[in-house]
């Protein structure tokens, strides 16, 4: 791994647990997208629909399509958001509720066994690199667009 990218270890990395979550949630008819989404809808308030997407990095045709699969399946329900009567508060079904243990169950497991095979040091030390990456990538000192326009 010495001489590969940063960049590389990232997406190979996350691609691997993309597969791994995937693989177990197709043990239960499901996809790794549809128990990260159960997981960011708060079980007891509800969730607007427009803070979902931000929340989970994901893009909204991408999110609309799962919610709609969500719903179909009987995981969530739709209501009207009394704060906002143009938006939407997705809830949990008691069948979400249930899906949404395991989901949680399954990432805790991953963690413990994450966990179990690291030092905290290197733990705290990998949590630190993808804070730095992902403030630079949000305060744009990566590719700042003026210094890269060709003259």
């Amino acid at each position: 791994m010495k001489d590969k990218t940063i960049d590389y270890v990232l997406r190979t990395t996350w691609l691997a647990v993309n597969k791994m979550y995937n693989e177990e949630a197709s043990e239960f008819g499901t996809t790794m997208a549809t128990g990260f989404t159960l997981l960011s809808i708060d079980p007891e308030k509800g969730t607007p629909s427009t803070s979902l997407g931000p929340k989970m990095g994901m893009e909204a045709t991408s999110l609309s399509r799962t919610l709609k699969t969500m719903e179909a399946k009987g995981l969530i329900e739709r209501k009207p958001n009394p704060e906002d009567g143009r938006g939407v508060l997705i809830f949990l079904t008691d069948f979400g509720r249930e899906k949404r243990a395991l989901s949680k169950e399954k990432v805790l497991t991953f963690n413990e066994a994450i966990k179990n095979n690291v030092s905290s040091e290197e733990l705290t030390n990998f949590y630190k690199v993808a804070e730095i990456i992902n403030n630079m990538i949000s305060n744009k000192q990566i590719y700042n667009k003026k210094e890269h326009i060709l003259k």
